[in-house]
């Protein structure tokens, strides 16, 4: 969908601005299901019998969690950039 050479300069704006768009869209969608997947996993971890209100060690559990969870993400994800660069040379 990147050739836009049949397409006038209107249509060619508009349809990179679709693109772009989508490309936050999806970067939304992304976000949201990391926050899903590490909220199923931390509270799975963390939360014994849910209450009114959160205990200290629960709270701490799920900021240990999440903060894992986020740390190991970034790690994969510097070393996947990494590889990729890597190979491109």
């Amino acid at each position: 969908m990147d050739n836009f050479d049949n397409y006038g300069a209107s249509e060619k704006a508009e349809a990179s601005e679709l693109q772009r768009m989508i490309a936050i869209e999806q970067q939304k969608a992304q976000f949201q299901a990391q926050v899903h997947t590490f909220t199923d996993v931390c509270w799975d971890k963390c939360v014994d019998t849910p209450g009114s209100k959160l205990d200290y060690r629960t709270e701490t559990c799920l900021q240990s969690c999440v903060e894992r969870f986020i740390d190991t993400t970034l790690t994969i994800t510097n070393r996947f950039t990494q590889m990729v660069q890597k190979g491109a040379h």
